[in-house]
């Protein structure tokens, strides 16, 4: 039996000082755990701090100083114990006092980022506020995009931080009226950044767009998306030779300064691409189809997304999924469980009440959230 659990799993959870949890030593090791309790108790507080076992900003995309607790010293610790498959593994993150960033650790060792962890634990998560994205503005697309690109390319984060910093530089170059000699320079950063990034995007795009369509029948009654990317950049690299896109989008940035000063920023490149999603059964854009189709859709996308990073790495990621079992009727949640348990990576749930997840099978582990504890019901 144990041979069938998932890897990588946490087996502990600790926490200190962390949003509403002054101090929480949780055991875990479940294939699927959901935590169930009223608005407020503190469910989404628990896998946002396993969402900041990854890169970035967590699932809330919260400052460092809004995650600890209000009545706590200004600081906050997590600390996940897992079973690798291979052997035990510890990582941490957390404030510590007079540091301007996080303290990331791997078995107590300092690392020099949370993008270490990425070589033990992929995450993937779902949360309400993601409901907007198809009729949000490009930029969470992008956003949205950049997460399941960093979870099969470990070095896609920092190329996308270099970049947008190296945009930075420019802008202000071109406001201030910096010398050609600097501009060139600049810009030839950019070229190379920004178009290893938008090719990074577009094999991301064009593994998941042909494998949702093939796995659309495993993933039911979730229907599969079409997906695109549509951006200048991105539409010569699916036609030209690298060197020549490259050549292209130096021209265009030098031959834009005047425009791109004008505007205050940079008008093209990666940074202005956007991911157009079409509900693939219907060929409908997801941005006109009904709120439910919206939620199917992203649901869909995500499982999708999932399954190739298990197929990419040999290994399924971690699934946080934040108050979505409610919006779902019965047949669908018992498919969704289904398809977790199919995709083999541990799961953690959230949800307001307990008979949503009566469905969630053998070896699942429900556990009540209230008032800053958690017992297992």
């Amino acid at each position: 039996m144990a041979a069938s659990l998932p890897r990588p799993r946490i087996l502990r959870l600790r926490l200190q000082d962390f949003r509403s949890y002054p101090r929480l030593d949780l055991p875990l090791g479940a294939c699927l755990t959901a935590f169930c309790g009223p608005n407020g108790a503190g469910k989404t507080n628990l896998l946002e701090a396993i969402s900041l076992l990854s890169p970035g900003r967590g699932l809330r995309r919260a400052t460092l100083t809004a995650l600890a607790r209000r009545e706590g010293p200004g600081t906050f610790s997590i600390l996940a114990d897992l079973d690798t498959g291979t052997g035990p593994l510890a990582l941490a993150t957390g404030l510590v006092p007079d540091e301007a960033g996080r303290e990331c650790r791997i078995d107590r060792e300092p690392v020099s980022s949370a993008m270490r962890f990425l070589d033990h634990l992929t995450l993937l998560w779902l949360t309400p506020d993601q409901d907007g994205l198809f009729r949000g503005p490009a930029g969470d697309r992008r956003r949205f995009l950049d997460r399941l690109v960093l979870a099969v390319d470990s070095a896609h984060g920092s190329r996308v931080s270099s970049f947008e910093t190296a945009l930075r530089h420019r802008n202000r170059l071109l406001e201030e009226g910096g010398g050609p000699r600097w501009l060139d320079a600049i810009e030839q950063e950019i070229v190379e950044l920004g178009t290893a990034v938008a090719a990074a995007r577009a094999e991301t795009v064009a593994r998941l767009d042909a494998l949702a369509e093939r796995d659309a029948a495993l993933m039911a009654p979730f229907p599969f998306a079409r997906l695109t990317l549509e951006g200048e950049l991105e539409q010569r690299l699916g036609s030209m030779a690298a060197g020549s896109v490259e050549d292209w989008y130096r021209a265009a940035l030098r031959d834009g300064r005047a425009r791109d000063r004008a505007a205050g920023r940079t008008l093209i490149g990666p940074q202005a691409s956007d991911l157009a999603v079409l509900h693939g059964p219907k060929g409908e854009p997801a941005a006109t189809c009904s709120t439910g189709e919206q939620k199917a859709l992203l649901l869909g996308l995500i499982l999708a997304q999932a399954r190739l990073i298990g197929q990419m790495r040999g290994q399924p990621p971690m699934l946080l999924v934040d108050e979505v079992a409610a919006h779902l009727d019965a047949e669908r949640r018992a498919a969704l469980y289904r398809i977790l348990r199919m995709l083999g990576g541990q799961v953690f749930l959230s949800g307001t009440d307990p008979l949503l997840f009566e469905a969630l099978g053998e070896g699942a582990s429900l556990m009540m959230v209230r008032d800053g504890s958690v017992v297992d019901a």
